[in-house]
C-alpha cells in the first residue's frame, strides 16, 4: 500500500458520500467502508506490509484518511437522524408520488353520533333550541330542584358517582367551623340532562322551547343492555297553557320523521319525580310494522322514551309560577334507540372501537 493508494481510496469514498441520496446508500457505505472488516479497516491490516521507513507516514495519511471520511459519514447522517442515539429513519423524498388514499372505506360518523345529530336536528326543524350543561353536578340541580325525595333510591351510590360527598354529614362535636355552602355542597356526575333544564328555567323566562343532549353517568353494571356513560337527549317546553296533547302531538312527529312515516305512539302511565302525570312512551316497532317480531320481543311495539307534564314543584324551584305557567319534558336515550334502528344486540359495541363494526354504518 503506497501513499498515492491512499489518496486514490479517499477521493473515492468521499466521492460516494457526496452521491449518496437515500438512507438505505447510507447504511451499505457504512457497513462497506466504516466497519472493522470495511475498506478503511483493511487498509490498516495492510500497514503490516508497509516498510518500517514508510510505515510513520502512511499510518498517519491512514488516520487522517479515517477521521475525514467519519466526519463527512456523519454530516450525511444527520440529514437522516432524528438526532444523537436515534438510528437511521428515512428521509423524506420530494420527488416521491403521492400515496393514494383509499376510499372504500372514508371516515364517517360514529353511530351514536349519527343517530344523536338526527335527532336534535329533527327537534331544531320543530322549533327546539339547543341547550348544553356541565357533566359534573350539584346535588341542588340534578335532584333537589327536580324533586327528588332526600331519601329518594336514585341518590344513593349504587346509582350515582359522586364526586365529593357532603362533608357536612361527616361533623360532630370538636370538628370545628362548619365549611361554606360553597365547600359543602356535593358533587356528582350528572345522572341525567335534566339539571340543564333546571338551568335554563332559572335564567329565561317562558317560553321556553328546547332540548339537551349529551352524555351521563350512571353507577350501574355493565351489561349487554347498559352502561355507565351514555347519551341523553332531553326537551322542554313551558309556556302558558302547554298541555299533554302538545306532549303527544311532538312526540308523535318526532316518530314519524325518525322511524317512518307511518310510525305510531302510544303512552303508557309511570312515574317520574319531575313529572306529574308522567308516561312511559312506546313507537311501534319499524321492523315489523307493530305485527310482532323478535325486536319488538312479538308485541309490535318499543319502548322509547319517558315523558310528563313538568312538576309543579320543580316550576316553583325553578323561580316560574305553576300557577300562570305549565310545561312538559321528555327523555331519550340515544345509545338503545341505536340499537333498536340498527340491530345491535350488545350496547358494548358502539365502544369497542372495532373497525369491522363501525364500519357497516
Amino acid at each position: 500500500m503506497t501513499l498515492s493508494e491512499i489518496t486514490t481510496i479517499r477521493e473515492k469514498l468521499l466521492a460516494d458520500l457526496d452521491g449518496i441520496g437515500a438512507a438505505d446508500q447510507l447504511e451499505a457505505f457504512k457497513l462497506a467502508h466504516l466497519t472493522r472488516k470495511g475498506t478503511i479497516g483493511a487498509m490498516f491490516d495492510d500497514l503490516r506490509s508497509v516498510s518500517k521507513e514508510e510505515k510513520p507516514l502512511a499510518g498517519k495519511e491512514l488516520n487522517a484518511l479515517r477521521q475525514l471520511v467519519e466526519e463527512r459519514f456523519k454530516e450525511k447522517e444527520s440529514l437522516y437522524t432524528a438526532g444523537a442515539g436515534v438510528g437511521i429513519r428515512h428521509a423524506i423524498d420530494l420527488t416521491m408520488l403521492a400515496r393514494a388514499v383509499s376510499v372504500s372505506a372514508p371516515g364517517h360518523e360514529h353511530p351514536l353520533m349519527k343517530t344523536l345529530n338526527e335527532m336534535v336536528s329533527i327537534f331544531e326543524r320543530m322549533g327546539f333550541a339547543v341547550e348544553y350543561g356541565p357533566e359534573v353536578e350539584d346535588d341542588e340541580h340534578n335532584f333537589e330542584k327536580l324533586n327528588f325525595a332526600p331519601d329518594h333510591p336514585a341518590r344513593d351510590m349504587q346509582d350515582t358517582f359522586f364526586v365529593r360527598s357532603n362533608p357536612l354529614a361527616q361533623q360532630g362535636e370538636g370538628a370545628g367551623p362548619a365549611p361554606t355552602l360553597g365547600e359543602a355542597a356535593p358533587l356528582l356526575l350528572r345522572t341525567h340532562t335534566s339539571p340543564v333544564q333546571v338551568r335554563l328555567m332559572e335564567r329565561q323566562k317562558p317560553p321556553i322551547r328546547a332540548i339537551m343532549p349529551g352524555r351521563v353517568y350512571r353507577n350501574e353494571a355493565i351489561s349487554a343492555r347498559s352502561g355507565v356513560a351514555f347519551f341523553m337527549m332531553e326537551g322542554l317546553v313551558v309556556g302558558p297553557g302547554v298541555s299533554m296533547a302538545d306532549l303527544k302531538g311532538v312526540l308523535l312527529s318526532f316518530a314519524k320523521q325518525f322511524f317512518g312515516s307511518d310510525a305510531k305512539i302510544r303512552l303508557r302511565p309511570s312515574f317520574f319525580p319531575f313529572t306529574e302525570p308522567s308516561a312511559e312512551v312506546d313507537v311501534s316497532c319499524y321492523i315489523c310494522g307493530g305485527k310482532g317480531c323478535r325486536v319488538c320481543k312479538n308485541s309490535g311495539w318499543l319502548e322509547i322514551l319517558g315523558a310528563g307534564m313538568v312538576h309543579p314543584n320543580v316550576l316553583s324551584a325553578s323561580g316560574i309560577d305553576p300557577e300562570v305557567y305549565t310545561g312538559y319534558a321528555f327523555g331519550i336515550g340515544v345509545d338503545r334507540t341505536a340499537m333498536m334502528r340498527y340491530g345491535v344486540n350488545d350496547i358494548r359495541d358502539f365502544f369497542e372501537n372495532d373497525a369491522r363494526f363501525l364500519e357497516q354504518f
